[in-house]
């Protein structure tokens, strides 16, 4: 727009200098750029800089004044949970006359209203420009979901954490990291001050194996609250009762015990309601007060959400799409389902393919049947992303390959009996899929309701 600062970012797909010209015939002032200015440029001023996600970041921080300083802010990372967490989190904080912005996949709630999500951590300008909303709509805290690609594409550059999260670390993305070591060693910068600010504490998760190494890089003077079932977690859970409703445990940390209890249910949950605990004590909260609110939370969509319509079976949408939560969401329908266990799930198209063996083989152990098919190919021809899952299947005879999503559901419903369980895995709460060049509007949870009315 005119008299608008035209950042030329490097993309994966594109270079933001072919946008140049563009930019300036819709009457940008000036262009910031890592490449030699061109002679289209010189028109304008162009500055030129080393990293132009950095400046984006340090710039968007300054003009938006600092939004975060002014919020107790929350940022949890990991490859399962965050969605959870966050959410948890920003239930547990928020009262009559408080709310809490929350920044994730889901949705953007930035005070004064709530606005469906494009991107789990957006670009920097993005960021500050919604923590900005938030602050000026009389928030006092908020919740982000940051992804690792936030974190390493400088998205939260110099952000202020007041707490920082931990939940886990299992194998996903390594399309962009290469290696698990790598993606681990991004994930960490958001807790020893690698993206130019350290938090005032963390929250880690030490039953998991990358947490315990991570609570080792912790810089001095930054507060560290441990959780997990471990008998070394500073937030513990113990006497552990594991129900097809209903979660409930002994909370134990450094002020007491008390017995809690949860409408979320299986162990990885568990571990979301641990995380969500120990980031409000990191907090200093009191947490036998916000206990009570735990009960009122009843999930999120598209996160385990049942799907009930007079069936005689149960059919549940959940976003898994890694090995890890796809074995934790399949292991929990497994202990309490006294028919079949049925799998509609596939893999995204344009990501990492190693992991669509290990999801398969996931599905196969536990699974009495599955129909594997299209997720989010996007431009990834459909028969590839199929190729590598084939190497994960261990039974073909409990296994077919639909490349339909809509009838692969159908199908799932339609083989389903009384007692059974239909998970339906993969997209979660989205409301679309994506092709090569479009994207067109599909809801797991509309087309379930739409063949359980015809049955």
């Amino acid at each position: 727009m005119p008299g608008n600062v035209f950042f030329a970012l490097p993309g994966c797909r594109a270079d933001g200098c072919f946008f140049i010209d563009k930019a300036i015939a819709r009457g940008a002032v000036a262009v910031v750029g890592e490449k030699i200015p061109g002679a289209t440029s010189a028109r304008v001023t162009y500055l030129q800089v080393s990293d132009a996600r950095r400046a984006l970041a340090q710039v968007s921080q300054r003009f938006f004044s600092f939004p975060d300083r002014s919020l107790d802010l929350v940022g949890v990372t990991g490859t399962n949970g965050k969605t959870t967490v966050t959410n948890l989190v920003k239930h547990l904080l928020s009262t009559s006359t408080q709310r809490v912005g929350l920044i994730g996949t889901v949705n953007y709630d930035l005070g004064s209203r709530v606005v469906p999500s494009f991107r789990t951590t957006p670009e920097a300008l993005d960021l500050y420009g919604m923590l900005a909303q938030i602050r000026d709509a009389g928030c006092r805290q908020a919740v982000i979901e940051v992804s690792s690609h936030g974190i390493d594409q400088h998205r939260v550059l110099g952000m202020q954490f007041a707490v920082a999260v931990f939940t886990n670390l299992t194998c996903d993305h390594l399309d962009y990291h290469r290696t698990l070591e790598a993606y681990f060693a991004v994930k960490s910068r958001l807790f020893t001050g690698a993206i130019g600010s350290t938090p005032r504490a963390v929250a880690i998760n030490l039953d998991n194996d990358y947490g315990r190494q991570l609570t080792s890089k912790i810089p001095e003077g930054v507060k560290v609250v441990s959780f997990g079932e471990n008998p070394k977690a500073t937030i513990r859970a113990e006497a552990v009762q594991l129900g097809f409703k209903s979660t409930s445990f002994r909370l134990v940390f450094p002020g007491g015990t008390f017995d809690l209890e949860s409408p979320l249910v299986g162990r990885y949950n568990l571990s979301n309601l641990l995380a969500a605990m120990a980031t409000c004590y990191a907090l200093d909260c009191n947490l036998l007060d916000i206990s009570s609110y735990l009960k009122s939370f009843s999930g999120i969509p598209g996160r385990m959400e049942r799907i009930e319509a007079g069936q005689l079976y149960n059919v549940f949408v959940d976003y898994a799409h890694t090995e890890d939560a796809l074995r934790n969401a399949l292991a929990m329908l497994r202990a309490v389902t006294p028919g079949q266990l049925l799998v509609v799930f596939g893999c995204g198209g344009n990501r990492d393919r190693g992991k669509r063996p290990l999801m398969t083989a996931a599905v196969q152990e536990f699974a009495d049947f599955a129909w594997a098919t299209a997720d989010n190919p996007r431009g990834e021809p459909l028969p590839q992303i199929f190729g590598d899952m084939e190497a994960g299947v261990k039974n073909a005879n409990r296994m077919a390959f639909i490349k339909d999503r809509r009838h692969a559901i159908g199908l799932a419903l339609a083989f389903a009996k009384p007692g059974d369980a239909v998970l339906i895995t993969g997209k979660g709460h989205e409301t679309y899929q994506e092709f090569a060049d479009t994207v067109v509007p599909f809801d797991d949870r509309q087309v379930a309701l739409e063949f359980i009315a015809t049955q």
